[in-house]
């Protein structure tokens, strides 16, 4: 009778997350994080302050009076360009099938996008200059 030869047994190596699977997660996060973002967004500047009212006096109000409205508008920037980024990857990979067109598109999203970001980064951190506010704007304190 012939024996039996021994296998060792087989290890599964362990999967790491990819990128695709942190985008992907990434996209679940964000959209749940932006519905109230976008709602709250909506509610301060269309239904509690008029939409005629908001000029640089009413953006340097808020900015400076407190720090967490920068905070609050850097997340909606952020994570809303950066979903739409996400999906525009998406719709690239739909429908444009040459490889060559792909990589291009998809770096030219993603340095526009950085651009897009970088500029309103920037907005963020300098705000609104006391020099530039209009006529009428009482200074604040």
């Amino acid at each position: 009778m012939a024996a039996i030869p021994k296998v060792a047994p087989r290890t599964v190596p362990v999967i790491r997350p990819r990128l695709e699977v942190w985008l992907w997660t990434f996209m679940r996060v964000s959209g749940v994080l932006l519905i109230p973002l976008a709602f709250g967004h909506l509610a301060i500047m269309h239904i509690i302050n008029n939409v005629h009212n908001i000029n640089a006096c009413f953006v340097y109000y808020r900015w400076n009076v407190l720090f967490w409205w920068r905070v609050y508008d850097a997340l909606l920037l952020f994570l809303a360009y950066i979903h739409g980024l996400n999906g525009l990857r998406h719709v690239i990979d739909d429908y444009v099938h040459h490889r060559g067109w792909n990589q291009a598109l998809k770096w030219a999203a993603f340095i526009g996008g950085a651009l897009v970001i970088l500029i309103g980064t920037i907005a963020l951190i300098g705000g609104v200059r006391v020099t530039a506010l209009p006529e009428g704007c009482p200074p604040l304190g």
